[in-house]
C-alpha cells in the first residue's frame, strides 16, 4: 500500500526519469564509441580531452543567461527543444561517417552546439523534477537518479563493446536515434510538468535576472562556500582522474584493450549502482554535509590513489568500484540541500549561477589534465632520473604511468581537503 501511494506521489516523475534514463544510455553508448574512435585517430590524451572540453565550455559560459530564461520559459519545451538538438546532432554525425567525412574537429563543433543546449536543458529540467517530486522524496528521488546513472555507467561498455563488434559504430547511432524518440514522446504526450504559481513567477529585467541567482548564493554564504569547495574538487577530478584521462590511462596501459577499458567502466558503473541503492534504501541523514565531505573524501582516497597504484585489471577494477560507491552519497545529499535551501521559482537561476562557478574549473582542468599529461608526466616517466625512479616503484613504467602519478597526486589532495572540511562549522549551517 505505501509503494502505490508512493508511486502515485512520484508516477510523472518515475516516468520522466525512466525515459530520460533510456535515451541517455543511448548518448553514452555514442559517446562510448566515439571516445574510442577517436583515440584510435590520434592515439593522445588531449584528443579525448578535448571532446569533454567542448562538452563543457558553452554550458558555463551561457549558464547565468540559460537559468533566467528557463526560470521564464515553459520547461516542458525547453526540454523537448534541447533533445531534438542532440538528435539532430547524432544524425549529423551519422551522415558524416556513412559518407567518410567525419573528422574529429566535427565532433568538438557538434559537442559544443549540444552544450550550450545543454545549458537551457539543465536549469529546465532541474525545476521540473522539483516540480514534481514532493519534499519527502528528494533523496529518494535523487537516489533513484544516481540508480539510473550508474546502470548505465555498468551497461554501456558492454551494451557498446558488443555493438560495435557485431553492427558497427552505424548501429550505435542508430539505437541512439531510437532511445531518443522514447524519451521525446514520453516526454510531449505523457508528463505534466506543473506551473510556477503566478505569484511566484519571474518579473525583473532579463538581464537584472541573470545576477539573482549569483546574488542569492553571495547572501548565503555556507552555500557559496560549498559551491567554491566543489569548484576546487573538480579541478582536481579532471585535472588527475577525470572520465576521460581514466580511458586514456588504461587504453595505453594495456595496448588499447577496449575489454579492460570495458571492464573497469563497468567496475565504475557497479560501485555508483550499489552506492545508489544504498542511498535509495537508506534513511536520509540529518547531516547531509558530514555525508558530502566523507564521502567525497573516501571517494578520492580508494579511487584515485588506487588507480595511480593499480598496474592491472583487477586492482583497476577494485578501485573503480569501491571509490565511486560513495559518489550517489555526495549527488543525493548536494541535491537535497540546494531544493530546500533554494525556493522553486529561483531554482533555474541559482542552479545556473551554481553550475557556472562550481563548473568553470573544468574546462581548466580538461586542458590542464591533457598537457599535463602529454607534454609532462609522460614524457617525465619515460627518462630516467631519481624522482622517476621513485615514482616507477610505485607506479610501474611505460605508457599511462605518468597519467598515474597525476591520480596519486589528485587522490591524496583531494582526499586530505575533503576530510579537513568535517570540521569546518560554516558549512554545518546548511544542516539546520
Amino acid at each position: 500500500m505505501k509503494f502505490l501511494h508512493q508511486y502515485s506521489d512520484l508516477r510523472d516523475f518515475l516516468i520522466l526519469w525512466s525515459s530520460q534514463a533510456v535515451s541517455s544510455l543511448g548518448t553514452a553508448m555514442t559517446n562510448y564509441a566515439l571516445i574510442i574512435w577517436t583515440y584510435s585517430q590520434k592515439g593522445t590524451a588531449s584528443s579525448i580531452t578535448l571532446l569533454s572540453l567542448f562538452s563543457y565550455l558553452p554550458s558555463i559560459l551561457f549558464c547565468f543567461a540559460a537559468g533566467t530564461l528557463a526560470d521564464r520559459w515553459n520547461k516542458k519545451n525547453i526540454m523537448l527543444l534541447s533533445d531534438t538538438v542532440a538528435a539532430l546532432g547524432t544524425v549529423t554525425i551519422f551522415v558524416l561517417y556513412n559518407t567518410n567525412s567525419l573528422q574529429i574537429w566535427h565532433l568538438y563543433g557538434i559537442n559544443f552546439l549540444l552544450s550550450f543546449m545543454n545549458a537551457f536543458q539543465d536549469p529546465a529540467a532541474y525545476v521540473a523534477e522539483s516540480l514534481l517530486i514532493p519534499k519527502q522524496y528528494y533523496i529518494k528521488a535523487s537516489g533513484l537518479q544516481a540508480l539510473s546513472n550508474s546502470l548505465i555507467t555498468v551497461m554501456t561498455p558492454a551494451l557498446a563493446t558488443a555493438v560495435l563488434a557485431f553492427g558497427g559504430i552505424q548501429t550505435v547511432f542508430s539505437i541512439d536515434l531510437i532511445t531518443f524518440g522514447i524519451a521525446f514522446t514520453a516526454l510531449l504526450f505523457f508528463i505534466q510538468i506543473p506551473s510556477v504559481p503566478n505569484n511566484a513567477k519571474v518579473k525583473e529585467p532579463f538581464l537584472e535576472g541573470c545576477f539573482v541567482g549569483l546574488n542569492f548564493l553571495r547572501k548565503n554564504k555556507p552555500l557559496l562556500h560549498l559551491v567554491f569547495f566543489f569548484s576546487f574538487i573538480n579541478l582536481l577530478t579532471f585535472v588527475g582522474g577525470g572520465g576521460s584521462l581514466v580511458s586514456a590511462m588504461i587504453l595505453a596501459r594495456t595496448n588499447q584493450n577496449q575489454t579492460i577499458l570495458g571492464v573497469v567502466s563497468s567496475a565504475i558503473g557497479i560501485g555508483t549502482l550499489v552506492g545508489s541503492i544504498l542511498v535509495t534504501l537508506a534513511k536520509p541523514s540529518n547531516r547531509r554535509t558530514k555525508v558530502v565531505f566523507i564521502a567525497c573524501g573516501i571517494s578520492f582516497l580508494l579511487c584515485d590513489v588506487l588507480l595511480g597504484l593499480g598496474r592491472n585489471t583487477a586492482i583497476w577494477m577494485f578501485a573503480a568500484f569501491s571509490g565511486n560507491l560513495p559518489v550517489p552519497f555526495i549527488n543525493a545529499n548536494l541535491t537535497s540541500i540546494m531544493r530546500t535551501k533554494v525556493p522553486v521559482e529561483m531554482q533555474g537561476r541559482v542552479i545556473s549561477a551554481r553550475n557556472t562557478l562550481q563548473h568553470c574549473t573544468i574546462p581548466l582542468g580538461l586542458f590542464l589534465g591533457g598537457f599535463l599529461a602529454d607534454r609532462v608526466f609522460e614524457p617525465f616517466m619515460l627518462n630516467p632520473s631519481p624522482a622517476q625512479q621513485f615514482l616507477s616503484f610505485w607506479v610501474g613504467t611505460g605508457k599511462g604511468s605518468g597519467i598515474a602519478v597525476m591520480f596519486l597526486i589528485t587522490g591524496f589532495v583531494g582526499g586530505i581537503s575533503s576530510l579537513f572540511c568535517l570540521s569546518n562549522k560554516t558549512y554545518q549551517e546548511l544542516d539546520e
